[in-house]
């Protein structure tokens, strides 16, 4: 062993000094990776509660002091902090936008598969499901040709054009003011529009040539001044009030029927019932059963629009009564109003039965992803 021996050098020493070395650098990495692990615990957990944290209070963030420029006085007045916004990391941003479509999915999922009665009291116990849902719809009408909304506002801008109630232009009341419900208003878009449109064609027309006009809109929660809340089987307006009813993809609960009954006693004789729908809901593929379900509600149909991929647009309109009497004569000379009125007991003995959101209309369910 002499051999090996050398002054200054320990071998023994060295190799335990290396592998000791080794080990600490091994259990260093173990701690690192550890550590990893906890922080994106944390996160997840963070994320999950993140949309129901509230704002810092502003007493609760650190206010700095300054010195009045006026020497002689001794008192300090507080500077309001910079307003603290939370940044999400894109691990958190991606979890965010996967639990953003997950709940609007849920929701819409409850307001297609309950009544209406019952979509109201749960926006009511929970104010938030609405905003929640309305946040959802953006995203999906981003990806959308064209919006259903805009389609019906461009209808209501070319028949002005023509005089209301003439052959064309728009329906209107005895004295001529165009009313109108837009049932499932959501955030009222449809009438910001309407009112700014008309504002705009009445400040350049003589006043001879200005068109009066209401829009009211209904949904289960206020989220503007234009909006009363309601449940759109009962809304709080007279019969023969209303000249245009609309129901923008807003045939949403499994009583929907009850929509189309008030929408009856809404309108004025004359007056026209619209409908877009998502052609993906109508069980017979075309609509053709809808229809002839609203003509046993006493609607006459004026057309069907199937230009657009996505959707299906309906127009109505209820007639006055000397038209009903000659259709209740044309039927009585051919034999058909008791067949007729025997399918209108059939429809609502249907309904008693199951419910039309199960066999007339689907609901429209996204694929969880």
């Amino acid at each position: 062993m002499g051999l090996f021996k050398v002054d200054g050098w320990d071998l023994k020493t060295e190799n335990v000094a290396y592998y000791d070395a080794k080990s600490a650098k091994g259990q260093e990495k173990k701690k690192e990776q550890k550590e990893k692990r906890k922080e994106q615990k944390k996160q997840q957990n963070e994320l999950k509660n993140l949309k129901h944290q509230p704002e810092p209070a502003q007493e609760d963030v650190p206010q700095k002091k300054r010195k009045t420029k006026d020497s002689s006085s001794s008192s300090t007045s507080s500077v309001p902090a910079p307003k603290i916004e939370r940044k999400l990391t894109p691990l958190q941003q991606k979890m965010m936008a996967k639990l953003t479509g997950s709940r609007f999915r849920w929701i819409n999922e409850q307001l297609y598969t309950i009544s209406s009665e019952d979509a109201l009291k749960m926006i009511k116990e929970q104010p938030q499901l609405f905003d929640e849902y309305h946040d959802g719809f953006k995203s999906q009408v981003e990806s959308w040709p064209e919006n259903p909304v805009d389609v019906f506002v461009e209808e209501i801008r070319q028949r002005s054009k023509r005089p209301v109630n003439a052959p064309g232009g728009l329906p209107g009341l005895k004295n001529k003011q165009i009313v109108i419900a837009d049932m499932g208003c959501g955030e009222a878009q449809l009438a910001l529009d309407i009112n700014k449109y008309f504002a705009q064609i009445n400040k350049r027309s003589k006043p001879n040539h200005r068109k009066s006009h209401v829009v009211h809109s209904f949904d289960l929660k206020k989220a503007n001044d234009l909006i009363t809340v309601a449940d759109i089987k009962n809304v709080p307006l007279p019969d023969n009030s209303c000249t245009i009813v609309v129901f923008c993809l807003a045939l949403m609960g499994t009583n929907f029927l009850d929509f189309i009954k008030e929408a009856y006693r809404l309108l004025a004789p004359r007056g026209e019932l619209w409908i877009a729908e998502i052609k993906s809901r109508f069980a017979d593929g075309k609509g053709e059963e809808f229809v002839e379900a609203l003509k046993l509600l006493g609607f006459f149909h004026k057309k069907t629009d199937n230009e657009n991929k996505m959707f299906t647009r309906f127009e109505f309109f209820k007639p006055p009564q000397e038209i009903i009497e000659e259709r209740r004569a044309k039927l009585e000379r051919k034999h058909k109003f008791i067949e007729t009125e025997n399918e209108r007991e059939a429809l609502e003995d249907k309904r008693l039965k199951e419910s039309e959101g199960k066999w007339l209309l689907k609901p429209c369910i996204y694929k969880r992803r």
